[in-house]
């Protein structure tokens, strides 16, 4: 049994698909805003994207913590 919420979220990592799918979309949109962010000049089109990938990241993390807070709750029941 996962004994912090660290070690739940590495369980699921390899247990849980849908939760592994939502943490490597979140890691794409992490590593496609790290390269918008690392140019020298950013155009509209760029301020745009990095807008929509700052919100998708959002909304990845607050599904994967649905997820998270769902198994604690399995847990502690």
């Amino acid at each position: 049994m996962p004994s912090t919420t660290q070690d739940l979220r590495q369980s699921l990592l390899v247990k849980d698909p849908e939760f592994r799918r939502l943490a490597d979309e979140h890691s794409r949109c992490e590593s496609q805003l790290e390269s918008i962010l690392g140019q020298p000049y950013l155009s509209s089109e760029d301020l745009i994207q990095e807008a929509v990938l700052k919100k998708l990241k959002l909304r990845l993390k607050d599904q994967m913590e649905l997820i998270v807070a769902r198994h604690q709750n399995d847990l502690h029941h």
